[in-house]
Formats: C-alpha cells, sequence, structure tokens
C-alpha cells in the first residue's frame, strides 16, 4: 500500500480557502458599517489572513507531495496564490487603516468593500462548481467577477477624483486614503485573475 499514497483532496482544501476569503470580505464589511471595537476587528481579519497562509502552505505541502492531480501543477499553484493575494490585500487595507489610526470607512470605501464581498462570495460558488464539474456555472459566475471588477475600477477612480478635487481636504488624509483604496482596488484585480485562471481550466477540462 506505500506505493499508493492517499488521494489529496485539493478541491475541499480550496473550498476552505474560499471559504475564509468569503468570512474575511463579510468582516470587512462588517467592521466598516459598524466600526464599533474596530480594535477587535482589525484582529479577527488578521486571524482570517493568517489562517489563508495555512491553506495556502497547505495546498503548495500536497502539491509537492502528489504525483496525480486532479488539475494541472501550475493550475493548482496559481490558483492558490491568487486567491492567497486577494486575502492579503483585504487585509493589507486593514492593517494601513490601523497604522494610519482611522477607525471610520468613507462612504467610498464601504461601497467597493460590499462589492468585494459579494466578489468573494461569487468565488466561493465559482469554485465549489468547479469541484463538481459543473463548468458552465463557473464560467457564467467568472464573467460576473469579472463585472464587478470593472465596477470597483470605476469607483475607485471616482472615490480618487472626490478626494483630491474637494476643497478643504487635508493632504495627509488624502495620502491615507489614497493607499488604501489603491490596495483595495488590487484586491478586485487579484479576484479578476482567480476568475481568468478558472476560466482557463474550465477550458481545459471543459
Amino acid at each position: 500500500m506505500a506505493f499508493f499514497p492517499k488521494k489529496v483532496d485539493f478541491f475541499a482544501i480550496f473550498d476552505r480557502a474560499a471559504d475564509n476569503l468569503a468570512r474575511t470580505a463579510d468582516a470587512l464589511v462588517e467592521m466598516f458599517t459598524n466600526p464599533e471595537d474596530f480594535r477587535k476587528k482589525v484582529e479577527l481579519i488578521h486571524e482570517f489572513e493568517q489562517e489563508g497562509d495555512i491553506l495556502t502552505h497547505e495546498i503548495m505541502k500536497e502539491l509537492n507531495k502528489t504525483f496525480l492531480t486532479p488539475l494541472d501543477r501550475e493550475d493548482i499553484h496559481a490558483l492558490a496564490a491568487r486567491l492567497d493575494d486577494v486575502l492579503d490585500l483585504i487585509w493589507a487595507s486593514v492593517d494601513r487603516m490601523s497604522v494610519y489610526q482611522l477607525d471610520r470607512p468613507t462612504p467610498e470605501a464601504l461601497s467597493i468593500a460590499e462589492d468585494l464581498q459579494t466578489t468573494a462570495r461569487i468565488i466561493k460558488k465559482a469554485i465549489k462548481e468547479l469541484g463538481t464539474k459543473t463548468y458552465s456555472h463557473v464560467q457564467d459566475l467568472c464573467i460576473e467577477i469579472n463585472r464587478l471588477e470593472n465596477r470597483i475600477d470605476r469607483k475607485y477612480r471616482d472615490a480618487l477624483g472626490k478626494l483630491v478635487n474637494t476643497p478643504g481636504n487635508d493632504p495627509v488624509m488624502i495620502i491615507k486614503w489614497k493607499d488604501i483604496y489603491e490596495l483595495m482596488e488590487d484586491a478586485a484585480d487579484r479576484a479578476e485573475d482567480v476568475a481568468n485562471i478558472l476560466e482557463g481550466i474550465v477550458l481545459k477540462h471543459g
């Protein structure tokens, strides 16, 4: 039996990673909507980020040990890395708020966070559908992720415009929020990368 090592369920690990991402985005919106106990909510999101690192490490470790994989090895690696990137960037935006001592979001930041929350939930669904080989549903969900990324990009541009063009805005606050907006927009970009990877997998296996 030593010649037949147990089969690794990569889809189960990806499901856990996607669920962790969705919980992180939920916590982000909750923190922005109800900023009481801001410090505790920052710590909670940090815990989710650390859990994401553990899951990514688990995928990479199993990938290095497994000879036969359900998807191409490079696709497993890329999907794990991009999911972790989305999570890291959400955490980075929260951490930056903490560093900058900002405990209240702008309306624009909340609006972007809500779209990131929707995006994370769709990613979770798409990965679940990938595991069950419901490829047509995966494609539809990827289209929605791309649409949301475009919407977040527009919101990001509008937020920057409002930030720099509103008379009387503190230059230091402009710098702080510009940094945070960029991190949130980068998270949306990496989510679009996840969609592109999923679409590539569907083309190979569908």
